[in-house]
C-alpha cells in the first residue's frame, strides 16, 4: 500500500449513500481505492486492467 501520489482526482460512485461510508477511487495508469473514513491510512493500487475486470465482474454479477 502506497501513501504518496502527489494530486490526483478522487470520487465516489453515484450509488454511494453519500454518508461518508464507502470508497473512493482514482483512476489512471494505476488505479487507487480508499476508505473515505480512513483516508490518512493510504490506498490500494491496482492496474488499470485489473481495474477493468473487477468492474466487468461487478456488473456481470448485476445482470
Amino acid at each position: 500500500m502506497s501513501r504518496h501520489h502527489g494530486r490526483r482526482r478522487w470520487h465516489t460512485s453515484s450509488y454511494s449513500s453519500g454518508e461518508g461510508s464507502c470508497v473512493e477511487v482514482s483512476e489512471g495508469d494505476r488505479v487507487l481505492v480508499r476508505d473515505t473514513q480512513n483516508r490518512p491510512l493510504g490506498h490500494i493500487e491496482y492496474s488499470a486492467d485489473a481495474w477493468t475486470t473487477f468492474l466487468d465482474g461487478v456488473k456481470r454479477s448485476r445482470d
